[in-house]
């Protein structure tokens, strides 16, 4: 349990570092501005859409009598609702940091140069770097949507589905946020996907301390925006603490060959 109080601190620590330095906080903020547009936007279109999308879903049920009708389409507006902003609270850090990538490199970055200790480079051209972020986010996309469905399916059973299932759904959350935030510094390090998964469910707890407080307060408008430049300040510091920095000049095995100490994952 002591590592979940650590992922939380992590957090914190990571949300001070941006204080005691706000050109870097200004400097974070510009790419989660422009993201939250595009998913604010399409939120307001899903609620607008979601109880159409239960009436188009479930035609078999125009004859039921009242209350099992109502009570029917309602929670399944409700839960394709929740099931949308649950998808928005993943892909938002996902979007945010392929759209800022060179931004929060250099951020990340600075918060090595500030800690002390080697500052791990890629070595690789912007482009390449994009290319692999965004090949990274979405297989990550698709191990969300893989849990996305099944907790989905899970939300239509009874107490279960209303206590259970919305906490595993934060868990799954806090757990993929974690991994793209502290992705950005250990790409730097010169792990792939592949190990960067394995790496944070050997300290499951730890991620899921940093992961899960930071996907409650994501669920907050505008919350993500300010907290993503403390979050990846944060990831870093997180980052340091699970790879030393003698183990930071590994390379994982690929097809592709990079400039050591990168190259791409075959997952």
């Amino acid at each position: 349990m002591r590592d979940l109080g650590a992922g939380f601190g992590y957090l914190i620590k990571g949300q001070r570092w941006v204080g005691r330095n706000g050109r870097w906080f200004g400097f974070g903020l510009l790419p989660g501005l422009v993201t939250l547009v595009l998913y604010a936007a399409a939120l307001v279109g899903l609620g607008y859409g979601a109880d159409d999308l239960a009436d188009w879903a479930t035609p078999f049920a125009d004859g039921w009598s009242s209350p099992w009708l109502g009570l029917l389409r309602t929670t399944l507006t409700v839960l394709v609702f929740g099931l949308g902003l649950f998808l928005a609270v993943i892909t938002f850090t996902a979007v945010t940091l392929l759209v800022g990538q060179p931004f929060y490199e250099s951020l990340s970055e600075q918060v090595d140069r500030t800690e002390g200790g080697e500052v791990p480079e890629s070595g690789l051209p912007l482009w390449r770097e994009l290319w692999i972020s965004a090949r990274d986010s979405v297989r990550v996309l698709v191990r969300v949507g893989l849990y996305s469905l099944l907790l989905f399916a899970l939300g239509f059973v009874p107490v279960l589905g209303q206590t259970v299932v919305p906490v595993l759904g934060f868990c799954v959350t806090g757990y993929f946020l974690a991994e793209e935030l502290t992705a950005v510094a250990l790409q730097r390090r010169g792990m792939v996907l592949r190990d960067r998964l394995a790496l944070l469910r050997g300290r499951r707890l730890l991620t899921l301390g940093f992961g899960v407080p930071l996907g409650l307060a994501f669920l907050v408008p505008f919350v993500a925006v300010f907290l993503m430049p403390g979050a990846v300040a944060g990831a870093t510091l997180l980052a340091r603490d699970l790879v030393p920095p003698a183990a930071g000049d590994g390379a994982g095995e690929g097809d592709d060959e990079a400039p050591a100490p990168y190259r791409l994952d075959k997952d």
